[in-house]
């Protein structure tokens, strides 16, 4: 799947790490981004605020506010623009609770700036595509029903027994990514490739967190769920209707 990017899309990087900041500002300008940057939680929210970029770059732990807690804020007041965590730390619990408050992704230090740069393609494609399904659904009548889901793709809407539920950008596009494919079982490693955009021994675990915060949505008790299925050892796959 390809979209085409805007020409300079506007990076907004938080970095207390002087040294780093510079070399992300440095490599993400070369790849020809607009790239402002702060060294505290505090002044992200207050640039985010005052000229919205379409992508943050957001250290972990800084000074003040956290990465975690910028990120919360935005999310708070529906700043949905696509979020990369960076952490020097390595423990699920980060991972998962950064994912929890709403980015999109994250990179554990140290990492590749080529791998850097991947992520943040990914995510502002991902943005893309999404801004152009919205400009295009006027008028789209076309629904993906699956027993008692029910998905308009170009709406980007989702009702489940006859309730409308919210999902991210990239929890609606897991959700689509089974809803067309019911029964069939994909690996963390197929699942992150397709809706991700990428790759990356290491990062599966990203898809794990999606998975139960779709699960948290949809199901009535999500430690036993009925759509969203693990399958032992391969796994995980939408019950097909009816079965």
């Amino acid at each position: 799947m390809s979209a085409v990017l805007p020409a300079a899309a506007a990076i907004l990087v938080a970095e207390d790490q002087a040294d780093i900041r510079d070399l992300l500002v440095l490599n993400l300008r070369n790849a020809g981004y607009q790239v402002s940057a702060v060294a505290n939680g505090a002044a992200a929210l207050a640039e985010q605020t005052a000229q919205p970029r379409d992508l943050l770059v957001l250290d972990l732990m800084m000074p003040g506010l956290d990465g975690l807690e910028v990120c919360k804020a935005l999310r708070a007041r529906s700043d949905a623009a696509p979020i990369l965590m960076l952490t020097a730390k390595s423990t699920e619990l980060d991972r998962v609770l950064g994912l929890e408050l709403g980015a999109d992704d994250y990179l554990t230090k140290p990492f590749s700036l080529a791998e850097l740069l991947a992520r943040v393609k990914a995510l502002l494609r991902r943005a893309e595509l999404l801004r152009a399904a919205q400009a295009q659904s006027a008028g789209a009548s076309s629904v993906i029903r699956h027993g008692e889901l029910e998905i308009q793709p170009a709406k980007r809407q989702v009702r489940y027994r006859g309730q409308a539920i919210d999902f991210t950008a990239l929890e609606f596009d897991l959700l689509l990514h089974f809803a067309s494919h019911p029964g069939h079982v994909f690996s963390r490693a197929q699942l992150l490739d397709a809706v991700w955009g990428y790759s990356h021994e290491g990062y599966e675990h990203t898809v794990t967190t999606h998975i139960n915060r779709l699960r948290n949505k949809l199901e009535a008790d999500p430690m036993r769920p009925e759509l969203i299925l693990t399958v032992r050892g391969a796994g995980y796959k939408m019950r097909e209707a009816g079965a």
